[in-house]
């Protein structure tokens, strides 16, 4: 029990140190990604979104918008490769993980870890509970801007992909420490730099 409070501490620590450097370089590229959002699609800069976090508790992701405004009509939708809803910005935002930046704010007021499980939305995540008992699991630790599941699965757009994606959740959870932490992380940082995020 103690070693696994100092290990909580310890990673809200590594949150907390490299989300504020990160917010740093978010600060330097935020002028340039702004511009080029709104001059392809004027419109909102950010997108919020509500997720599922630790605990079921909802909250509001924050994006960078990469979708054309009112693409959703207000009915949730996975997002489909090659999907027609994304601006040519948002395409090389989300190969890049650039959109997901602004999730450096959620990281520090504790909503989110640097990494953990994809939060999903409170619409699919009922659909998968009933698909799979233990998919509430995924709620026993902070989501994550980065995660196990992310790195060898990309982003699902269907149920069945989705518990697969489940399968590599619930061995981070099993199996979650710093240095393990650390491996996804540099992982995630090597695909953003070779473009290989979703399109």
């Amino acid at each position: 029990m103690k070693k696994m409070f100092v290990s909580q501490i310890l990673k809200r620590g590594m949150d907390l140190s490299l989300a504020s450097l990160g917010l740093i370089f978010l600060g330097l590229i935020l002028p340039f990604v702004s511009l080029a959002i709104y001059l392809e699609s004027p419109g909102p800069i950010f997108y919020t979104q509500k997720r599922v976090g630790k605990g079921g508790k909802i909250f509001k992701i924050i994006k960078f918008r990469t979708m054309h405004p009112g693409a959703e009509n207000g009915q949730p939708v996975w997002t489909a490769p090659n999907d027609n809803r994304i601006t040519k910005v948002g395409k090389f935002l989300r190969k890049t993980y650039l959109d997901e930046l602004p999730q450096l704010i959620n990281v520090l007021k504790g909503e989110m870890s640097l990494v953990g499980p994809r939060p999903e939305r409170p619409e699919f995540v009922e659909i998968l509970r009933k698909a799979s008992p233990l998919y509430d699991q995924r709620h026993l630790v902070r989501p994550g801007m980065a995660g196990w599941a992310l790195i060898h699965q990309g982003y699902v757009d269907s149920v069945e992909e989705s518990l697969v994606k489940l399968e590599y959740d619930l061995y981070y959870i099993q199996h979650q420490s710093l240095w393990f932490d650390l491996k996804i992380l540099l992982r995630a940082f090597f695909q953003a730099l070779s473009l290989k995020g979703r399109g």
